[in-house]
């Protein structure tokens, strides 16, 4: 017997992904950025009240936390691109539809389902329950169109994935 496949999950999944996500980017970028800018925040506040060292000791500073912050935007800049990219080929767009296959198996056990990224790329796959065998199908779907003749439930299926992505 196949375990059922819930919508819910996949965008819990999907979800957990972003989260961790999110916090490792806070943790590696947004944290040691903050940091930085505080930085320079104290290194200004002591200029402008006048502080203890020679002005240009304090402006060289300035410079050398300003070379030090473009490099780090670089680096930073860098490091966005590459997860910009990577985005592009996520499985960010799931769309699923139960069905009756056939008259005599009226139990809701075949299902389409589309696994897309957000180009909608991806694959649909069927799943065709019987009373006397189930058979499973796996169709390539480019920009929303699956690159073989489909069924009406594996449309539908791959319809719900770019209405999930909306």
């Amino acid at each position: 017997m196949m375990q059922q496949f819930s919508p819910l999950y996949a965008a819990l999944i999907a979800f957990g992904a972003a989260l961790a996500a999110l916090v490792i980017y806070h943790l590696a970028i947004v944290r040691p950025a903050l940091s930085r800018v505080q930085a320079l925040v104290d290194v200004h506040d002591e200029l402008i009240s006048g502080g203890a060292g020679r002005a240009s000791e304090r402006l060289a500073a300035l410079e050398s936390a300003d070379t030090s912050l473009r490099s780090t935007l670089e680096s930073t800049q860098g490091r966005l691109a590459a997860l910009e990219a990577l985005s592009l080929s996520d499985v960010s767009r799931c769309g699923f539809v139960r069905y009756d296959a056939f008259a005599d198996a009226e139990s809701g056990l075949s299902y389409a389902l589309a696994l897309l990224n957000r180009q909608g790329n991806g694959v649909v796959l069927t799943s065709i329950y019987s009373r006397a065998d189930t058979r499973t199908y796996g169709k390539p779907v480019e920009a929303f169109k699956p690159t073989i003749q489909a069924s009406a439930e594996e449309l539908e299926a791959i319809e719900r994935a770019r209405a999930a992505g909306s």
